[in-house]
């Protein structure tokens, strides 16, 4: 069975599917980065623990950047969110996001925690 949330006509925010969950791409607000990375993550992070799931069960993350000369502040800011040792496989390239204004956005797929298998 395959469930979906927060649907639309175009995308479902959250999908779940076989013990795994997908979400859709997340960006944050800020002037900075970093700050749209911290608000980001801040948003991954909801949509997993609604989803069932969490930052330790992420499988694998594809990050977006509107210039790669912000790699480092972005790194910076993954780094101190992902849990030791929970470092999932992970992807990071430059691209044209979807405003002028967006810097980051991070796509995420993560294991449903324990006894949930929808």
């Amino acid at each position: 069975m395959i469930e979906r949330q927060h649907t639309n006509a175009r995308m479902s925010r959250i999908v779940k599917h076989k013990g795994v969950v997908y979400l859709c791409g997340q960006v944050g607000s800020g002037a900075t980065v970093a700050e749209q990375t911290r608000d980001c993550l801040s948003r991954v992070e909801s949509l997993l623990d609604e989803a069932g799931s969490s930052k330790a069960h992420i499988l694998q993350a594809t990050i977006w950047l509107a210039h790669m000369s912000d790699f480092d502040a972005v790194n910076a800011v993954w780094d101190a969110w992902v849990p030791e040792g929970r470092a999932p496989a992970r992807a990071c390239g430059e691209a044209r996001l979807a405003g002028s204004d967006l810097l980051v956005e991070i796509i995420v797929t993560a294991a449903l925690t324990q006894g949930d298998k929808t």
